[in-house]
């Protein structure tokens, strides 16, 4: 939105200048006519030239910019942008401050009768009196002297954390001097402490009474800013400068304070410890009559549990020996059943072990059985082959002479069989039929060696 406004005000400036532009140049142009004319008519004897008249000047283009202008330069005086952490207050022309508050946003207001005035509403500091590292200057620019109720100055080091109320800033335009920091602040909190340590002495300020001097201070300063539109959140008591000769003083009686209270601390401590001897011996004497009552209880108790358990002992000693005899009557009838148990599993192990030989046997017959039938089948297919094909005899007995040997069979016609064909070249050309035959001759050894 500020972006707007900036718009608005450069773009209602660019048409003002334009306005006041036109005219200007429109006399500039009258202007130079005019002294090209006073020139001519002092110096020159030769034929003179005439200038044109210029153009009446055009006003009313630059009072249309003028008008133009004044829209949105209203416009963008009518926006305002109230920041983050501040408010803002409405000041008419006419009726003064407006009651109400602008938070921070966009608002708009009436452009030239109203204006819009802003305020801090974040918390600020005022720090009065020393400061915390005790430089002289502090203390000189914005000093916090006090008295105690013995008249001796004391020095205070105060520091007040407030903020104005957004609900009041119309009162605090209207009716506060500004800055509230300077004007308003510092005479009503030092007005508070001087009004208030004079019932006091340096003693309670400095260390008995020094936070209940410090609440009553708070209240008095957040009662009195608060009715002008101030909100007072914290009031710090920081230090306290006693005048040099009461400090010494004081530093002696709190040593002897110290000491007194440390005498009064070991006397106590003395009481407590004799008062711990006599609580422990009254706590042993009472301890050893418990003990002592507790002993001949338990006698007693005992003596009774004795006489009660001699009234159990001789039923639970019957019991006990008849349960044994019982235990060794089972014991002799389970030794007995485990006897037969295992008879009887023996004569099933031996049955099952016959049963099992005998399938064993019988399995052993039928394996020869088939063995024997499928070598009678073999042996009857062997001799029909034999007597359809003698040849094979001649087959079998190679192969069985030796398992390097290789054999090749042929038909015996020869048909379609590319031997045929070098059978014959062989007897066409003697000089094959003797690489042929020198080859069967190198052969023959090496088979007959085989």
């Amino acid at each position: 939105m500020l972006a707007l406004k900036w718009m608005l005000m450069v773009a209602g400036t660019l048409l003002l200048a334009a306005a006041v532009g036109i005219p200007l140049y429109g006399l500039w142009l009258r202007i130079r006519v005019w002294l090209k004319r006073q020139k001519d008519e002092q110096g020159a004897l030769g034929p003179k030239l005439v200038e044109p008249e210029p153009e009446p000047i055009a006003w009313r283009v630059p009072v249309a910019l003028a008008l133009a202008a004044c829209v949105p330069m209203l416009i963008a005086a009518s926006i305002v942008v109230v920041p983050s952490g501040m408010g803002g207050v409405r000041v008419s022309q006419v009726a003064g401050t407006l009651p109400g508050t602008l938070y921070p946003g966009v608002h708009f207001v009436p452009p030239l009768v109203e204006s819009v005035k802003t305020f801090d509403l974040r918390d600020h500091l005022f720090t009065a009196g020393v400061a915390d590292d005790g430089s002289k200057d502090s203390k000189q620019k914005n000093p916090l002297d006090v008295q105690s109720r013995e008249g001796l100055d004391i020095a205070l080091a105060v520091t007040v954390r407030y903020h104005l109320d957004p609900r009041r800033l119309d009162h605090v335009e209207e009716h506060l001097p500004r800055p509230v920091d300077k004007e308003l602040v510092p005479p009503v909190v030092a007005s508070a402490w001087r009004e208030l340590t004079p019932g006091y002495t340096v003693q309670e300020i400095f260390s008995s009474k020094r936070e209940e001097v410090r609440s009553k201070a708070a209240a008095t300063i957040t009662r009195k800013l608060g009715a002008d539109g101030i909100v007072v959140d914290e009031v710090m008591l920081r230090d306290i400068q006693l005048p040099a000769e009461y400090a010494k003083g004081l530093e002696g009686l709190l040593l002897k304070e110290q000491e007194n209270d440390q005498m009064g601390v070991a006397t106590e401590i003395q009481q407590k410890q004799v008062r711990i001897a006599e609580l422990q011996a009254e706590a042993e004497e009472v301890q050893k009559v418990k003990e002592s009552e507790g002993e001949a209880k338990s006698k007693v108790v005992e003596a009774k549990g004795e006489a009660d358990a001699m009234q159990y002992t001789l039923p639970l000693k019957q019991k006990q020996i008849e349960q044994s005899k019982l235990e060794a009557e089972a014991r002799k009838e389970a030794t007995i059943q485990n006897a037969q148990a295992d008879a009887e599993a023996k004569v099933i192990d031996s049955k099952a072990e016959l049963q099992r030989r005998n399938l064993l046997a019988d399995a052993e017959a039928n394996r020869i059985r088939l063995i024997a039938s499928a070598d009678g089948e073999r042996m009857k297919s062997e001799a029909a082959l034999l007597n359809e094909s003698p040849l094979l005899i001649n087959k079998i007995i190679a192969e069985r002479l030796s398992d390097k040997i290789q054999l090749m069979m042929v038909p015996s016609d020869g048909k379609f069989f590319f031997a045929n064909d070098v059978f014959k070249a062989a007897a066409i050309n003697p000089a094959l039929k003797h690489e042929m035959e020198g080859g069967e001759d190198a052969a023959a050894p090496k088979a007959s060696g085989h």
